[in-house]
């Protein structure tokens, strides 16, 4: 169990050093001129699926999946930021519930995704609903 341990922190260690050291080298590189700008991670724009993943990336509910937040003619939501899932009122659910019915099905796991992301708790009255359109979308 040990030697786990060690082994972890001695490649949390070299990880760490491998990437302080490509860091400076790229700003060297930046400063001398030998590049125009640092490499940055390129978001795709596009939103069809490109077939390398088991499941689409656009259609999955984790919020990992994407950190752009985007809104579904929603905004009025984000007054729910914080609060628990079981802790919505009958009118709140409805408002929910109208939000998810007024949008095509493949938008839902994206304004799931981006509920997630505005931390805004889905009722938990409407998730059997949401899981439904978006495992019908998969099927």
């Amino acid at each position: 169990m040990i030697y786990l341990i060690v082994g972890l922190i001695v490649l949390g260690v070299v990880a760490f050093l491998a990437g302080f050291f490509r860091e400076k080298k790229l700003k060297a590189q930046l400063k001398k001129g030998e590049i125009t700008e640092l490499p940055s991670i390129k978001q795709v724009e596009d939103m069809e699926c490109c077939g390398q993943h088991e499941t689409c990336e656009k259609e999955s509910l984790l919020a990992a999946v994407s950190k752009q937040i985007e809104y579904y003619n929603d905004e009025e939501l984000d007054r729910f930021r914080g609060r628990e899932s079981d802790a919505y009122s009958a009118d709140e659910i409805e408002e929910f519930r109208e939000v998810l019915y007024t949008m095509r099905e493949d938008e839902v796991a994206g304004w799931v995704r981006s509920l997630q992301l505005r931390a805004v708790a889905l009722p938990d009255e409407l998730k059997d609903e949401v899981f439904m359109i978006v495992g019908e979308r998969r099927g």
